[in-house]
């Protein structure tokens, strides 16, 4: 089948974690003899702000990792939806798109017809945010794919969708795997590494209560990767003896956990309290490259993991401290969370699992 993606971006995954899945599933789809064409703004604010740090060189670099996907920049004055749709089979919309594209792409589909139309949710803007996921103008789309029971539910409830399925993000194995420190490039090298952004004042507290005083207390050699961090942010890890590494590329996350002893889980204060059962999807690419991960309070509601096997899980900053230093100083409680992590995701949750979910939701849409 030919399918049509249009995102936020595939080139860029600056503060973009849409990205990393995204990027799995079209290689897997590829894999598989589909024909896959994404289309995502010239303007992406994702991909502006990369090239404003980085420059071209990280797009190159993007480009060697992935060697089969691209995308076609478009601008919204003049993208051909007529040439772009003419052979698609099935569409998917993500929700970082102008409003004005989601609707154009329902009016088509309505006039046209022929495709799946499927709209894709990977945020906590439905509960922030309520008023401009209401906005979206989804009366002649097919579903919303939600990467969460609890989302799922909220668009059938809010009457914002006549259908909608849960299709949870997920590992791409092919780059998330297991690397030996031998085996890896040389990377920047400690015994914590966390990949994260600050964000929006969505998890301060939360960073230094599981994350700052923990490394500091413990004396813990820590690194941290991520974008948007405000100058107070910076002079707080500074202070707790962490370094602060700026930008990783989702693909060069691997290398880097190999050359670490553990990892840590700060969810976003929405997904904590309002969406429960939703991780990032750090999570399982954590557990993808077998590194030992604490995860500050997160209720897993839809029993995606076995918390306490594939991960432990702190309740406060002093459980936080204490579950760090069981798995720094026994290997065998870091290698049985690094084996039973490992075999959950490749059991259950990587991008071949998604993409066959997506497959069997496309032939119930064509059978309906």
């Amino acid at each position: 089948m030919h399918f049509v993606f249009f995102v936020h971006s595939l080139l860029s995954d600056w503060n973009h974690g849409n990205a990393h899945f995204l990027r799995g599933v079209l290689t897997e789809l590829k894999a598989r003899g589909h024909r896959v064409t994404v289309y995502e703004p010239r303007d992406a604010w994702s991909l502006q702000n990369l090239l404003d740090e980085h420059g071209e060189a990280a797009v190159e670099g993007f480009r060697r990792a992935y060697p089969g996907l691209d995308s076609v920049r478009y601008t919204l004055e003049t993208l051909d939806l007529e040439a772009a749709l003419a052979d698609a089979d099935v569409v998917i919309v993500h929700e970082w798109n102008a409003h004005a594209l989601v609707s154009r792409i329902g009016r088509h589909r309505a006039d046209r017809g022929g495709y799946r139309l499927l709209f894709h949710d990977t945020h906590h803007r439905a509960v922030t945010d309520p008023g401009a996921m209401a906005a979206y103008d989804l009366a002649h789309y097919d579903g919303v794919l939600a990467f969460g029971q609890v989302l799922r539910d909220l668009y059938l409830r809010e009457g914002w969708a006549r259908q909608a399925w849960t299709w949870h993000e997920a590992a791409d194995v092919r780059v998330f795997k297991p690397k030996k420190e031998s085996e890896a490039p040389a990377a920047v090298a400690g015994d914590l590494v966390w990949v994260g952004n600050w964000g929006d004042d969505e998890r301060t507290a939360e960073l230094h209560a599981f994350l700052l005083e923990p490394v500091k207390r413990l004396g813990l050699k820590a690194n941290v990767f991520g974008v948007r961090y405000p100058p107070e942010a910076k002079v707080a890890l500074a202070e707790a003896g962490i370094a602060y590494r700026g930008w990783l590329p989702n693909y060069a996350a691997p290398d880097v956990f190999a050359h670490h002893r553990v990892t840590v889980h700060v969810p976003r204060g929405p997904y904590a309290r309002s969406l429960p059962g939703i991780p990032t999807i750090r999570v399982f690419e954590a557990l993808a490259c077998g590194i030992p991960l604490v995860s500050a309070p997160w209720e897993d509601a839809e029993g995606l993991f076995t918390p306490g096997a594939d991960y432990l899980v702190a309740r406060d900053g002093a459980e936080m401290e204490k579950h760090l230093r069981a798995v720094l100083c026994d290997p065998g409680l870091a290698g049985d969370l690094i084996a039973h992590g490992i075999r959950t995701i490749r059991s259950r949750h990587t991008c071949a699992h998604r993409v066959e979910e997506l497959l069997a939701i496309c032939q119930q849409v064509a059978r309906d």
